[in-house]
């Protein structure tokens, strides 16, 4: 068997912090699960931008298209580089040019890890839901601009773009998750209030309901929905989403787990003939970067993913379960209300990770 080859681009903030964790727990559990690997490094981020005045090199998606995944930490530090100059000059661009149009967030309790919510702290109570997010368009596309900067009539433009296309095939693997599951799905909308581009998500998401007849179908405006993750979020099973609407719902899903840097997202390119990318949820977080506080689950977990997404669902469980015995030990880092530090966290779950 030859060696995958994941790339890994740790990227600001506290991405540096929490990726080598990942990457130590994603080799140990190469290593007892006999899975080769071959990992490339990349210095890519609001710093090489500073030396170079780009995010990466002009070759860098030409450097990564041979990858057979990508391991990503976060981006922007706004500090140094305006958010949307450090989004739009590394991730996005990964993401469109290898055709990741599929992002996917998985919710789920963790033993010992307290929700907000009360409910979910409850003896039985379990969370275990997918969002899916469209990925490459709807509300996160380049098309508008802006005009008389500063003056009285400045005015900024932004397009929402749904192809039948980017629609389709976003519900249908989302269908298809939910076959594997609980027969269940739910779509976010806002049909009552977006004249175009809801009308057209709903028509599409009873038309291609028709071809899975066996799942359940529900749907809800965005701003119900939004109440029901936190009023009743078992419910769910597997939730499809626009580009807005997927990111504000999976971010509030890892909110209610107990806290967003636990999350983890995979940007998936279904038809694997271009890499695939996993990252954490949470972000760059400049406000703790360099304090060594940094949450690294969502990393580690994000690693998790991804061995699961290359066909090693077993490697990937045990990285889980290490997590869920870390956490009920009590070991956590200060988002959790622990004392613990990035790298003791990490190196406790590579501590209880067990060999088959």
């Amino acid at each position: 068997m030859s060696a995958y080859r994941i790339a890994v681009i740790p990227g600001d903030g506290i991405g540096k912090e929490v990726m080598p964790p990942g990457v130590d727990a994603l080799e140990l559990a190469a290593q007892y699960y006999d899975i080769p690997l071959t990992l490339t490094h990349y210095d890519w981020s609001a710093d090489y931008y500073v030396k170079h005045g780009k995010m990466m090199p002009a070759d860098g998606l030409d450097q990564l298209k041979d990858a057979d995944t990508i391991l990503f930490g976060a981006v922007g530090n706004p500090a140094i580089v305006d958010d949307h100059t450090s989004g739009w000059g590394l991730l996005f661009p990964i993401r469109r040019t290898f055709h990741q149009y599929i992002n996917l967030r998985p919710v789920r309790s963790f033993k010992g890890l307290k929700s907000p919510l009360t409910a979910l702290n409850e003896p039985g109570a379990n969370l275990d839901f997918l969002v899916v997010r469209e990925n490459n368009e709807g509300e996160y596309c380049e098309i508008g601009g802006r005009m008389y900067r500063g003056e009285p009539e400045e005015f900024a433009a932004q397009q929402s773009v749904f192809t039948r296309v980017g629609v389709d095939r976003v519900m249908s693997f989302a269908f298809e998750l939910a076959e594997k599951r609980k027969n269940e799905i739910t779509s976010a909308t806002k049909s009552n209030g977006i004249i175009h581009t809801m009308p057209f998500w709903d028509e599409m998401f009873t038309e291609i309901g028709a071809r899975y007849p066996h799942v359940a179908r529900t749907q809800w405006h965005i701003d119900a929905l939004s109440a029901l993750f936190i009023l009743d979020p078992q419910r769910f099973d597997v939730v499809v989403a626009s580009n807005l609407f997927g990111d504000i719902l999976s971010d509030l899903g890892a909110a209610i787990m107990g806290s967003i840097g636990i999350a983890a997202s995979g940007n998936i390119n279904p038809s694997r003939d271009e890499p695939s990318l996993f990252e954490p949820v949470h972000g760059s977080a400049p406000d703790i970067a360099g304090r060594g506080i940094a949450n690294p689950i969502g990393q580690i977990w994000s690693s998790a993913m991804m061995l699961d997404f290359l066909g090693h669902a077993d490697a990937a469980n045990a990285i889980i379960a290490a997590v869920d015995t870390v956490l009920e030990n009590g070991i956590s880092t200060p988002d959790l209300g622990g004392t613990a530090n990035t790298a003791e966290v990490g190196a406790a779950v590579c501590d209880a990770l067990v060999k088959p």
